[in-house]
């Protein structure tokens, strides 16, 4: 069983990664509904919570339903790391995590993200301080290094540990590549198969499909663990997919139109529920490409999905996706 401090996560458990406009508490609840182990907030900027910042206080909210869950934050300074803890323990998470990967040049290049992956030593500082300030598990979410000629990933994770966090998040690429290329796995693996390593080490860049996830256990055993980002946007799914898939080696069949479109509806009218009607209206427009992915001459309502602005046209668009495609039907017919 998989631990993060004292908190048993599964035997080998599916972790949705910490995305910016994404990984709000409907996504999350509807993902921890699908089979996600644990849940990540969006990034929470620790000056702006140590400010009151309105956007940054509203991602605290966490959804009962969808705990274990945790909550991350960043910054480049110490002292609004430290104090943004006490506001964030308040919120009662289970999980406090430190973004150390986010690659944009707005938090990389001011120092914070991945942007401290050019100064390891302050890396190390300000994790040792955030755990000492915190009564929960700090972990941490990175990236192999800021490029392929500063890739120091093992020695990250040692100095980390020696920190006190409960565990370690990394994703396969530079902060140079940004998403680009694939996803390097090797460096990963060569953490979690360090014999000085005991927390647990989980993988993420590229996993969005069974075969992938099944690909990823089976050459880099000694990971504990897979964290999801991309592969689950519009697709909540995918968690108990690739679930099904280690447990038996054959596919679930692929959500009907009628069950996609039901998910749809309710992603939104959650995310209206929690964020308002205008907001939540053009977030949501990144997730319907993907929830309606494959469908023959779905280009005409796709548009519609993602051009109104007007709630009753998108769930009376809802409506006809159920009518024109009835429940019997698949994305593969």
């Amino acid at each position: 069983m998989v631990k993060i401090g004292n908190i048993e996560v599964g035997e080998y458990p599916f972790l949705l990664a910490p995305m910016e406009d994404v990984s709000d508490p409907p996504f999350r609840a509807l993902c921890k509904e699908e089979g996600a182990d644990v849940v990540y907030t969006e990034f929470i900027n620790a000056d702006g919570l140590i400010r009151n910042a309105r956007d940054s206080v509203e991602k605290l909210d966490i959804y009962p339903e969808e705990r274990p869950v945790g909550i991350q934050i960043y910054g480049a300074n110490l002292e609004p790391m430290i104090e943004s803890v006490e506001i964030v323990e308040k919120a009662q998470p289970e999980i406090i995590d430190i973004n150390y990967g986010c690659p944009v040049k707005k938090v990389a290049g001011r120092g914070a993200g991945a942007g401290i992956l050019c100064d390891i030593p302050k890396m190390e500082m300000m994790t040792r301080e955030v755990v000492k300030a915190s009564s929960l598990p700090v972990t941490v979410k990175t990236r192999l290094g800021w490029d392929d000629c500063s890739i120091r990933i093992v020695e990250v994770a040692l100095r980390l540990q020696d920190a006190g966090i409960k565990a370690l998040s990394i994703h396969g690429r530079t902060r140079a590549q940004m998403y680009k290329g694939e996803a390097n796995w090797g460096p990963i693996h060569e953490v979690a198969s360090h014999p000085d390593i005991e927390i647990p080490i989980f993988g993420n860049g590229d996993v969005n499909t069974p075969e992938k996830a099944h690909e990823m256990r089976i050459n880099y055993p000694n990971i504990s663990g897979i964290m999801i980002g991309r592969g689950a946007i519009g697709n909540p799914w995918i968690f108990k997919q690739i679930k099904h898939y280690l447990a038996t080696g054959n596919n679930l069949p692929e959500p009907t139109l009628a069950e996609k479109a039901n998910m749809a509806r309710r992603h939104l009218l959650m995310s209206v529920k929690w964020k308002g009607e205008k907001v939540a209206i053009g977030e949501m427009r990144r997730h319907y490409s993907n929830y309606f992915k494959g469908i023959p001459n779905f280009k005409p309502l796709r548009l519609k999905l993602v051009t109104s602005d007007d709630l009753e046209e998108l769930l009376d668009t809802f409506a006809l996706i159920e009518e024109n495609y009835p429940e019997q039907l698949s994305i593969n017919s």
